[in-house]
């Protein structure tokens, strides 16, 4: 069961997002805040598996609430989602930087924001591909010796793996243009995550970009 935290100001989105997530079998809303402020404290609470969290709210917005959550150590497992107006807008891409996992338009249809949901919930990002690549020019940063460093530890084919992940591929779509396995690509990507520490596919790409494996724009 995937226990979901709602945080947005508008009470009326939140009581759509709750009636779309608890007619699933797989998962349910276990709190509800409408705001960043009151987000901080349900997600310590409550310590869920993945929050819903707009960005533009009273009070505390979406992106310094989740900084300091995924700050606290007694919350670390969760995975935020952000929800966004406008695509690519800059509290998105705030949102990513402080370690969201991904984010979606508030406009997805049902289909798409559930998906969403558990694909955070596994450990994936939530970006499409054209999305990955324009995120990934906004954040494009110089070359960091540390991130250099971390991404040297990668053996060659997990730097591959890499490459290709940060084009905004999936497992399944990693594994065929490397022509491995599905499972071998997931071990790869754990071993990934293990050595550069970090929390998720999308802090993974951000740590390519910084290293130079990847350049925005590029592969």
């Amino acid at each position: 069961m995937i226990r979901v935290l709602l945080v947005e100001d508008q009470a009326l989105v939140r009581t759509g997002f709750r009636m779309v997530v608890d007619s699933q079998p797989d998962m349910r809303v276990v709190g509800e805040a409408g705001d960043g402020a009151a987000g901080i404290a349900e997600a310590a609470r409550l310590t869920p598996d993945v929050i819903v969290m707009d960005v533009r709210m009273p009070r505390l917005d979406g992106i310094e609430a989740t900084r300091q959550i995924l700050a606290a150590s007694d919350s670390i497992a969760a995975k935020v989602l952000v929800l966004t107006t406008y695509d690519l807008d800059d509290y998105a891409v705030a949102a990513v930087r402080a370690g969201a996992s991904g984010f979606l338009l508030k406009d997805a249809p049902p289909e798409v924001f559930l998906t969403a949901i558990r694909t955070v919930h596994a450990g994936d990002a939530v970006l499409a591909a054209s999305t990955t690549r324009r995120l990934l020019d906004r954040l494009a940063p110089p070359v960091d010796p540390v991130a250099q460093r971390l991404v040297a530890t990668l053996t060659e084919r997990e730097r591959a793996v890499l490459r290709v992940m940060a084009r905004g591929q999936s497992n399944a779509e990693i594994a065929v243009e490397l022509r491995v396995g599905e499972g071998t690509v997931k071990t790869h990507v754990r071993h990934i995550l293990t050595k550069l520490g970090v929390r998720d596919r999308v802090q993974a790409v951000i740590a390519a970009h910084e290293a130079g494996l990847v350049r925005a724009g590029g592969s």
